[in-house]
């Protein structure tokens, strides 16, 4: 019974915790650790039992790696091994003799100084790549550096769990023998995993979706990923290596978004509980009693990897700006430090009052690392003082200044490049804008007038001739990094057309507010080019489609708003705030609508939209405002899930 006050105690605290922090805008991992710190033993004291949590809170970390592997197929990793193989081993190489150094030159044996420089070489790989992917930044040159480093970093950690206990036993020959040992394992199990997840897993995922069932889909994902988990624990090495090697098998599948949505809901809940766990060893007595230690320790040991990072990865051939960016990602310490600390303590080669002081160091970095990597791109802009576009690229291109009427596309991907193939034949000059070096230089190799760096930069535009030209175009769908290359445009030109691509309509007036002069909404304008297929093939005249076409268009596409809701709608809190649904209302003669119009109705509940209203077998798509509601009617009426709740209550009984 005292567990279950404990998992209750959590639960509540996490629950408030976690809203507080979300409304005031600050991160949910910062509010899992000091929801740990407050249930912990040096808290409150409502949870003891810590050790038992952290059992389940490995696998977040476990579903973590998995769904990370499914980002990063084979031969894209194939095709990043410079950065882990160059960067990564010699960070943690340097780091790690750095530190080592600095903590025997201040008094602590070698294996006591081992532990805190294989600690404090390591990085968060769960709170790094969440925060990526939160942010949309793992495609960026430096989330591409920093998530390389992570993936050597994660297999470093193998050895150094190996090594550690065998100080206790003082004997170098087991130590090189079990050395060895290891490292055949790995390349044994990591063959295995390979081997298994290339030609078995597809075929396994094949006949699993052949029966349709949701739940088995699931629980085969779920078997898969603690399946290889489990085989590389039983071989000596990380369970996360395992879920990693297995979701970049399957990341090559037709099933990787599918997967990817499978294990998110059981990744979110066992990484706050990871969190949590780690929240919980910190003895906020020892942040009390020595700050100024604590304080110097974090930003000594962040401001080493932050060098390090950046000398290597320029090294490597990065641009000096992604290169500090990357430092800045990685300068925290790593969940596995708290293993690393864990075991040391165990084995008794880590003094307790060092672990307290790694505990307090540990959580305060790993606190502060959301804000670090939102401000990463910023401070290595100022660092670097390079206002985001490289200047040799602009010197290759061609010379603009001549162009004029001519159109200017942001974004140049299968979109872009669309629109820059129907212009050409009309003999419409156009210039492209792009951000993917890899892109840019193909489209150039090919003839296209194409600009390297980010749509939102000032200088781009101006190299794109803005204030002659005839329409900009933004092609790439996001609908921030749109707003911004909106406001950017008209700060230079107030008149130029703007046309908006986006991926639905949620924004769509705030596109317009902003300044777009069309947005382009893909999901309704596919329906509405699927419509006018219907409607041709079953007979009904090219200008009646025309003009119905034109009209959802010109109502900021109302009818396509709204749809019965399904079993399997998504429900996630972002969608939530997005979508409409359409409800069917039927009354009674105990309903408050009968006997009154819906003007009436709409007097006392202005958000109330009602699209039909179906009276016996007939029914009227927007009602007259004077029609007088009856029993039996039944209204259809759209608007998001909560506001359907309330009209459809004030329907029935007028509150």
């Amino acid at each position: 019974m005292e567990g279950y006050f404990e998992i209750l105690a959590i639960l509540t605290s996490a629950v408030f915790i976690v809203w507080l922090f979300r409304y005031l805008n600050l991160p949910a991992i910062l509010a899992y650790l000091v929801t740990g710190m407050l249930v912990g033993e040096h808290g409150f004291a409502w949870a003891h039992h810590h050790v038992d949590y952290e059992h389940f809170a490995e696998l977040g970390i476990v579903f973590l790696l998995f769904t990370l592997g499914l980002e990063f197929s084979l031969p894209k990793l194939l095709a990043m091994r410079k950065l882990v193989l160059a960067v990564g081993s010699l960070q943690v190489g340097i780091s790690l003799v750095i530190f080592i150094l600095i903590a025997l030159a201040l008094g602590q044996s070698f294996p006591s100084a081992l532990v805190i420089g294989g600690v404090l070489a390591l990085s968060s790989t769960a709170i790094v790549i969440r925060q990526l992917s939160e942010a949309g930044a793992t495609k960026r040159k430096s989330g591409q550096i920093s998530v390389s480093v992570l993936l050597f970093q994660d297999v470093a950690v193998v050895p150094l769990l190996i090594v550690i206990p065998m100080f206790a036993m003082d004997s170098d020959t087991s130590m090189g023998l079990a050395l060895l040992i290891a490292l055949v394992k790995g390349v044994f199990v990591v063959g295995v995993l390979l081997f298994t997840g290339k030609w078995l897993l597809p075929r396994l995922f094949n006949v699993i979706a052949q029966v349709r069932t949701d739940e088995l889909f699931v629980l085969t994902t779920l078997l898969v990923t603690l399946l290889a988990s489990a085989l590389t624990l039983w071989f000596g090495l990380s369970m996360a290596l395992g879920a990693f090697l297995a979701g970049m098998m399957l990341g090559e599948s037709q099933y990787k978004h599918q997967l990817e949505a499978d294990i998110r809901p059981y990744r979110d809940i066992l990484l706050g509980l990871f969190f949590v766990t780690v929240g919980m060893k910190l003895n906020i007595n020892v942040l009390i009693d020595s700050p100024l230690v604590v304080l110097g320790v974090m930003l000594s040991f962040m401001a080493v990897k932050v060098c390090v990072i950046r000398f290597l990865a320029v090294k490597a051939g990065e641009l000096p700006k992604d290169s500090w960016a990357s430092g800045f990602m990685l300068a925290q310490m790593g969940e596995f430090g708290f293993v690393l600390i864990a075991l040391a303590t165990q084995v008794e080669i880590l003094p307790m009052d060092v672990a307290s002081i790694l505990l307090g160091v540990g959580v305060l970095s790993m606190a502060i690392t959301p804000f670090m990597i939102n401000n990463a791109r910023k401070w290595s802009l100022m660092l670097t003082r390079d206002k985001g576009v490289d200047t040799t690229e602009l010197e290759t291109l061609p010379d603009n200044s001549q162009l004029k009427d001519h159109v200017i596309i942001c974004g140049f991907g299968r979109v872009g490049q669309t629109v820059s193939r129907f212009l050409k034949p009309e003999g419409i000059d156009f210039v492209a804008i792009d951000i993917d070096p890899l892109r840019v230089t193909k489209s150039r190799d090919a003839g296209e007038n194409v600009l390297f760096g980010s749509s939102r930069q000032t200088e781009l535009l101006h190299a794109a001739n803005l204030s002659e030209a005839k329409l900009v175009v933004i092609a790439f769908g996001e609908d921030k990094q749109s707003l911004d290359v909106i406001e950017k445009v008209r700060r230079l030109s107030k008149d130029v057309p703007i046309l908006v691509r986006t991926r639905n309509d949620d924004q769509l007036q705030i596109l317009k507010d902003a300044g777009a002069n069309e947005v382009v909404p893909e999901i309704l304008e596919g329906s509405l080019m699927l419509v006018s297929q219907v409607l041709s093939l079953t007979g009904v005249p090219f200008s009646r489609i025309f003009k119905r076409v034109q009209k959802e268009r010109n109502n900021h596409y109302n009818h396509l708003h709204g749809f019965y809701q399904g079993e399997h709608t998504d429900m996630s809190p972002e969608a939530i705030e997005r979508i409409e649904f359409a409800h069917a209302i039927q009354l009674t003669n105990d309903s408050y609508a009968v006997g009154h119009s819906i003007a009436e109705l709409k007097k006392g509940n202005s958000h109330m939209i009602i699209v039909a209203l179906k009276r016996g077998e007939v029914e009227t798509e927007e009602p007259d405002d004077n029609i007088v509601l009856q029993n039996q009617d039944t209204l259809i009426v759209r608007g998001k899930p909560r506001r359907v709740e309330l009209t459809e209550r004030y329907i029935q009984e007028g509150r």
